[in-house]
């Protein structure tokens, strides 16, 4: 059963086309691997996905209910319940500890601050984490901020996590480590995954590919991908 979908999606920022009848769709627990040249819209594909960005025109489906459709507000609740993100940087809060940032989409959707710390902690082994809860993220490697960005992103069990481009600014070795770890921890728990990127390396990670072309989205062959509901 299909968890997330886009039909015919265009999106354009003032005469620049980022998107030209973009159609995907993605089952429950897959991994996918959008891929494509800087400049080709996957990014701004995965935006629109994720509720991030409304599309010209289109329309994105998420577990059986239209997104692209609903208020700032509903799409922000969705996005906070039901999506996790891990960006190329990152994105952490360098003032807080690793622990902070874990459990901050926790204490957001207002958990208890005993509940998220705990559930924070609980992810520190499994992500190779282990001693660093107290420690601020500003201090961390490249490698350990990824996975502290992988654990907050998964922390709250989301249904659909979004990475984009989550090794481009990792060496080949610890890009391979988080790798694995993302891969591993989405398995565990069934989350679905849409995984932008330019490197065939990291796409392979993936049960499927596809890639981002003149806007569309095309399979391995070329040929543009229709959707399937």
């Amino acid at each position: 059963m299909n968890i997330l979908t886009a039909d015919e999606l265009t999106k354009s920022f003032g005469s620049t086309a980022a998107l030209q009848g973009a159609t995907m769709s993605l089952e429950r627990g897959e991994i996918l691997a959008v891929m494509g040249p800087s400049g080709s819209g996957k990014s701004t594909l995965l935006h629109c996905l994720a509720g991030i960005f409304t599309p010209d025109s289109g329309e994105v489906w998420f577990a059986g209910r239209r997104l692209d459709t609903l208020s700032d507000t509903e799409r922000t609740v969705v996005r906070r319940k039901a999506f996790g993100f891990v960006f190329q940087f990152g994105q952490l809060v360098p003032e807080l500890t690793v622990a902070d940032n874990i459990a901050l989409p926790l204490l957001l959707d207002r958990i208890s601050r005993k509940a998220a710390y705990a559930a924070a902690a609980s992810w520190l082994p499994r992500l190779e984490l282990d001693g660093l809860g107290a420690r601020r993220t500003g201090e961390l490697s490249g490698g350990q901020a990824q996975r502290v960005a992988l654990a907050r992103a998964l922390v709250a069990q989301p249904k659909v996590l979004f990475a984009d481009e989550p090794t481009g600014s990792l060496d080949t070795l610890t890009g391979e480590l988080v790798m694995d770890l993302l891969v591993g921890s989405a398995r565990e728990e069934g989350t679905t995954v849409v995984l932008v990127t330019h490197d065939a390396r990291v796409a392979a990670y993936a049960d499927r590919e596809v890639t981002v072309r003149d806007g569309q989205v095309v399979d391995r062959s070329g040929v543009k991908v229709e959707v399937s509901r």
